[in-house]
């Protein structure tokens, strides 16, 4: 189970290179549509099902499940059901594999109340977690335990940068199709500002792999299987 489509991308590899089978779930019409295709171009109709639910309407259970940067749109004060969702999901011997940018836990109470650029026009309520906040609702509303944690917020910075790049490397089209100049200083921006938010550690991203009790772990492996 993926909470959070995006594109597709990773439902795609996942089927594709590992052989899952897949169900995952966007509310986003646009999203769905695309990956829809994407999914049917590449012959893994029969592997990957493509949902338009809420999260908190899905059902059944799972071996695993993954949500990559979806729970910054979640919003503090649905932390709790989010993770209590994700818990309810999985089978006893279940894995799930967090993916999320977060702020400094000693951040966390002034980023709830703060208006940003980036919360006010790119991404519009969202609010980046801290770990703190995150294993407090874990551990309060789900069985799961944080078994291993990747930071890779150093990598994040040049891909801001690279994303900038790539973005004026097509910067004649996008005008085109967005002549209002203020659009891709908007973008600009937006890369720069988590560029350096990323470069300065005043925002980080991190893998989580959580595990349910009856999970158990490859010996002399960190990767967990169920």
């Amino acid at each position: 189970m993926e909470i959070g489509t995006g594109w597709g991308g990773l439902a795609l590899h996942a089927a594709r290179t590992y052989g899952c089978r897949v169900t995952t779930t966007t509310i986003s019409a646009e999203q769905r549509k695309w990956a829809t295709e994407k999914i049917k171009e590449a012959g893994l109709a029969d592997r990957v099902t493509v949902l338009g639910e809420d999260y908190r309407k899905l059902e059944g259970t799972f071996d695993k499940l993954v949500s990559v940067e979806m729970i910054e749109a979640v919003g503090h004060h649905y932390l709790d059901l989010f993770f209590r969702c994700c818990g309810r999901l999985l089978k006893p011997h279940g894995l799930m594999a967090l993916q999320a940018i977060t702020v400094p836990n000693r951040l966390f109470l002034q980023h709830r109340t703060r208006a940003t650029f980036i919360n006010t026009y790119i991404f519009p309520g969202s609010c980046l977690p801290s770990d703190a906040a995150m294993l407090n609702s874990i551990a309060r509303k789900t069985d799961l335990e944080l078994v291993h944690k990747e930071d890779i917020s150093s990598h994040y910075a040049r891909t801001l940068a690279l994303w900038r790049d790539n973005f004026y490397s097509q910067i004649d089209h996008i005008r085109k199709v967005w002549p209002d100049r203020s659009f891709s200083r908007m973008w600009e921006l937006y890369f720069s500002c988590c560029e350096a938010g990323f470069a300065e550690r005043d925002i980080g991203v991190g893998q989580y792999l959580l595990a349910k009790p009856k999970a158990r772990p490859r010996i002399g492996h960190l990767n967990f299987q169920g």
